[in-house]
């Protein structure tokens, strides 16, 4: 679940690769006071995915925010959707690959070896 080496470096890129991503696609919607809730609320959970804390949590939730905001209309023409469906599949891999070897979550919950003895039959 915690990789190291070359696939943890590749997970920590790809961690800031979402994050970013996920900050310019909030940013490029601002404009209203409404907005800069949504902003700060968007900085949080991408200052948070880049230093890896509850990965898989907030790369749904990266995600979810794409898919809405590709379903409601609020993306850029038809011709611009490339961006926002390769972000879903960028968080959706991160979901499931997990934060690495060099992330927040590696350290709170460490790596975790689970020996089951043998059965007495």
């Amino acid at each position: 679940m915690f990789p190291q080496g070359g696939p943890g470096v590749g997970l920590l890129i790809l961690r800031l690769s979402v994050a970013a991503i996920f900050v310019m696609n909030a940013a490029s919607g601002f404009g209203s006071s409404w907005n800069y809730l949504f902003l700060a609320a968007a900085l949080l959970v991408a200052a948070s995915l880049a230093i890896g804390f509850l990965t898989p949590y907030l790369s749904f939730v990266v995600c979810a925010s794409a898919i809405v905001r590709l379903l409601l209309g609020s993306a850029p023409t038809t011709s611009f959707s490339a961006p926002f469906i390769c972000s879903i599949m960028d968080a959706i891999a991160l979901m499931l690959l997990g934060p690495g070897a060099y992330s927040l979550d590696a350290r709170l919950f460490g790596r975790r070896v689970i020996v089951v003895p043998p059965s007495k039959d």
